[in-house]
Order: structure tokens, then C-alpha cells, then sequence
């Protein structure tokens, strides 16, 4: 009788730990059969505070919104005007982030910059040299200088509208990016001077200076090279962002590029994107904090990057003291990158619309992230660039609703008295008081 009373009691359901979740021990299993780290591309996929979890303080009746379609909200920034002849003019403070030729095909290069040059913005070339396809189709165009050194060379730096020195990358701070040889064609291998079909890695740190004080050597060469006609820009991982954007600006930087642990990369080790860096948002009041601090606030400009995905997202860098924000992955995804329609091809992979992040494969049934000529050639440049140039649109459109309801006749008056933070962990991060409160933690004069 007791064991069939005991037997009417329901269980409860078994409890996955957190701490050993059913991914976590996926990956222990991956890792005990294959004895390699995972490769992965994209940005940090950990829930991280992040820009959503600000949010703007309209006007009323202390401060008087605009009107919509009838009174402007301009959006133009100039980028470069601390030393270079030549500063860049762009029509909307969204930039397109560097992605290499390689790592993306030459129509997704060539889509990038149709995009961007109709939107008003510039693209960046990316690790492996400047593609013509890039070049002939971007207005205005970023050439990165990367440890690497791959495809560089002096005349293609003369060419460029902007240089881009490459210190660090927010998916990656400290470590370098990978190309399988899968992705290494025939072109990619001359571009690069590397063997054909030949697994290559980045290097992390430039070859021929070690600190901040070659960095100043390596700035002046660079604007020798060119004229000092371009801006020069100094690209930090979200790591130190205080200390990393002094040691640019002293340097000598006409722009500081900040990428936070959400920016994506072609390929590294997964350890390196989920637990290396800090989320951009902890990383932009600081680096305002030392232009501010040098005197240097709107004189050496400041791109933030790493999640950016809306209007919103920019209008809130901007409000934190940002001059543009930067995309890569959001970029990717407007000119076609994870589509539904390939759904059954992604599954094929293993994986599905929205996940896929085997960049470093080759096989991106998208033709965006992959050099086999077959898939590259389901890209349609003409009309990705076009879709980019719409997403672009709606960005800028949507920041300068925000601007306008803030009361703000150009969005880079926006400012942080606009914004109030959900969280104590997004007010400390922002240095944004607390909805419905003046404070955030260590808050000056509030000792705590």
C-alpha cells in the first residue's frame, strides 16, 4: 500500500545546471572528440547591457520638441580635422566597418560600398588590401593598416580617402583573426602574398613598433606617405578604453575607432569573443572621459562600433558624446546575410537563419561571406546595395526623430542629459542616472 500511495505523488521534472547547460556540455563533448577550440565568427552572443537598456527623455514642457518634416535635424559629421588637409565630410554619422575582401566575396564588397556612397557614408577595406570593386564603387573609402600587412601597399594608401591603423577589435582584443585556406582563392592568395588553399592567421600586434611611443613613428610615416592629406585613424578593442584613447591622441590620431565585445569579426576562437573585452556600452563614457580630459572632445572625433543595429542605437552613442557609430554586422544582414530563403541550405549546415556564424567556412549560402564562385555569385551588388542604402535611410531617419523629439536641431546635440538608464548595471556602465532618479553608481560627490 506504501509504495502505491508513494507512486501517486507526481515528480517534479529534472533541473538542467546552470552552470553546465546543455550547451556547455555540447561544447566539453566537441572539444573532448576533436581536441581543437572552436572557431566562430560574429560578436558575443551572451546577454550583455546593451543600448536598449537606455532610453531618451522626449521633450515637454522644460524642453520644446521640434516638429517633424518641418523644422531641419541635420545629420552630417566631418571626420579628420585635428591635422589632415583633407577631412572627410559625411552626409549621415553612420559608417560601414571594415571586412575584408576574403572573408567577404568581392559582390559583398562591391554591395557595401554601392550602399554607403549612396546613403553619404564611407566603407573601410578591411584586412587584405583595397578591392577595385570597393574602390571604384565607394565615394568615400577607409584603408585599414592591420599587423597583418596583408595587400598593403603605398600607392593603394594614396588612393584611399582615410587610413585606419588597427591596434585592437572588440571581438578580439589582444588576438588576431583567422582565413581558412578553403576561402584563400587564387586572387585572395595573391592580394595577400600568401600560398593558395593555405590556412593563414593575423597577426596581433604590429611588426615593427611594440608601444604608444612607435605608434607616434608609425602616424608620422603614414602621413608622409600620403601628404598628410588623410585622416588618420586609430582603430582599440573595448578593453582599456580610457587609457587606449589617450595613448591615440597623443599619438597623434586625427579619429579614434572604439569597438565593444558586440562588434563581430570574421573569425577567431569563441573563447576570445565571449570572454575578452567589455560591452560597448561600458566602453564610450570613458573613452569621452580622456578626450575630454586632453582637452580634445569634438577635435579628435570618436566611432563607435560593436551592436549597433537602429537608429536608436546610434542616436544614444551620439547622446554619449560619440561623433559617428560604426556597422559591420547590421551591414551583413541588410544586403541579404542570414535570410530565411536559404533556410533549408543553412539547416544543411547544421544550423539556421539568424545563427549561422561558420564564416571561416566558406559556405555561406548567402554568396556574403564565402569565395566559392558559385554561391558569391547569388549576390546581386546592384540590389544589395540598394537595400543597404534603404537601411541606412531608416537609420538616420530614425535618429533624427529622436534628436527632434529631444528638441535637438542637429543630432550631434544630442547629449546625455537626454537619456535615463533601466538598470544599475546600464547606469553605471553609462554614467546615466537611474530612471526616475539623478544618481547612478559612483555617481562623484555621492560616495557610492
Amino acid at each position: 500500500m506504501a509504495d502505491d500511495h508513494k507512486s501517486d505523488i507526481p515528480r517534479t521534472m529534472p533541473i538542467q545546471s546552470a552552470t553546465f547547460s546543455q550547451e556547455v556540455n555540447a561544447e566539453i563533448r566537441r572539444a573532448a572528440a576533436t581536441g581543437i577550440y572552436d572557431i566562430r565568427g560574429g560578436g558575443a552572443k551572451r546577454k550583455l547591457p546593451h543600448f536598449d537598456d537606455l532610453l531618451f527623455l522626449g521633450a515637454s514642457m522644460s524642453r520644446y520638441p521640434l516638429e517633424g518634416y518641418r523644422e531641419r535635424c541635420d545629420t552630417d559629421v566631418v571626420l579628420g580635422t585635428r591635422f589632415a588637409s583633407k577631412p572627410i565630410r559625411l552626409d549621415i554619422p553612420i559608417t560601414i566597418a571594415g571586412m575584408s575582401f576574403g572573408a567577404l566575396s568581392g559582390q559583398a564588397k562591391e554591395a557595401l560600398g554601392r550602399g554607403a556612397s549612396m546613403a553619404g557614408t564611407s566603407t573601410t577595406t578591411g584586412d587584405g588590401g583595397m578591392t577595385e570593386e570597393e574602390r571604384g564603387h565607394s565615394r568615400t573609402l577607409v584603408y585599414q593598416y592591420l599587423p597583418s600587412r596583408y595587400g598593403m601597399n603605398p600607392d593603394d594608401l594614396r588612393r584611399a580617402d582615410a587610413i585606419e591603423v588597427v591596434v585592437g577589435q572588440g571581438a578580439k582584443p589582444g588576438g588576431g583573426g583567422m582565413l581558412l585556406g578553403q576561402k584563400i582563392n587564387a586572387r585572395v592568395a595573391q592580394m595577400r602574398n600568401l600560398p593558395e588553399g593555405i590556412d593563414q592567421r593575423s597577426a596581433c600586434r604590429h611588426p615593427d613598433w611594440t608601444g604608444p611611443d612607435d605608434l607616434e613613428i608609425k602616424i608620422l610615416e603614414l602621413r608622409e606617405i600620403t601628404g598628410w592629406e588623410k585622416p588618420i585613424y586609430v582603430k582599440v578593442g573595448g578593453a582599456r578604453p580610457y587609457f587606449d584613447t589617450t595613448l591615440a591622441v597623443k599619438a597623434g590620431a586625427d579619429v579614434v575607432v572604439l569597438d565593444g565585445m558586440q562588434g563581430g569579426t570574421a573569425a577567431t576562437q569563441d573563447v576570445f569573443i565571449e570572454h575578452v573585452g567589455q560591452p560597448t556600452l561600458a566602453c564610450i563614457r570613458q573613452a569621452v572621459r580622456a578626450l575630454q580630459d586632453l582637452g580634445m572632445h569634438r577635435k579628435v572625433q570618436l566611432i563607435v562600433s560593436g551592436g549597433i543595429r537602429s537608429g536608436a542605437d546610434v542616436a544614444k552613442v551620439l547622446a554619449l558624446g560619440a561623433d559617428a557609430a560604426s556597422i559591420g554586422t547590421a551591414a551583413m544582414v541588410a544586403i541579404g546575410d542570414n535570410d530565411p530563403r536559404w533556410e533549408a541550405e543553412y539547416n544543411a549546415l547544421g544550423t539556421t537563419a539568424g545563427a549561422y556564424d561558420d564564416w571561416h567556412e566558406g559556405r555561406d549560402p548567402a554568396g556574403i561571406s564565402t569565395q566559392d564562385p558559385a554561391l558569391a555569385a547569388r549576390l546581386d551588388p546592384v540590389e544589395a546595395g540598394r537595400r543597404l542604402r534603404n537601411y541606412l535611410k531608416v537609420m538616420t531617419l530614425e535618429a533624427q526623430t529622436l534628436a527632434r523629439a529631444c528638441g535637438k536641431s542637429h543630432v550631434h546635440n544630442l547629449e546625455p542629459e537626454d537619456l535615463c538608464a533601466l538598470t544599475l548595471e546600464a547606469a553605471a556602465m553609462a554614467q546615466i542616472p537611474l530612471a526616475g532618479t539623478d544618481w547612478y553608481p559612483g555617481k562623484p560627490g555621492t560616495g557610492y
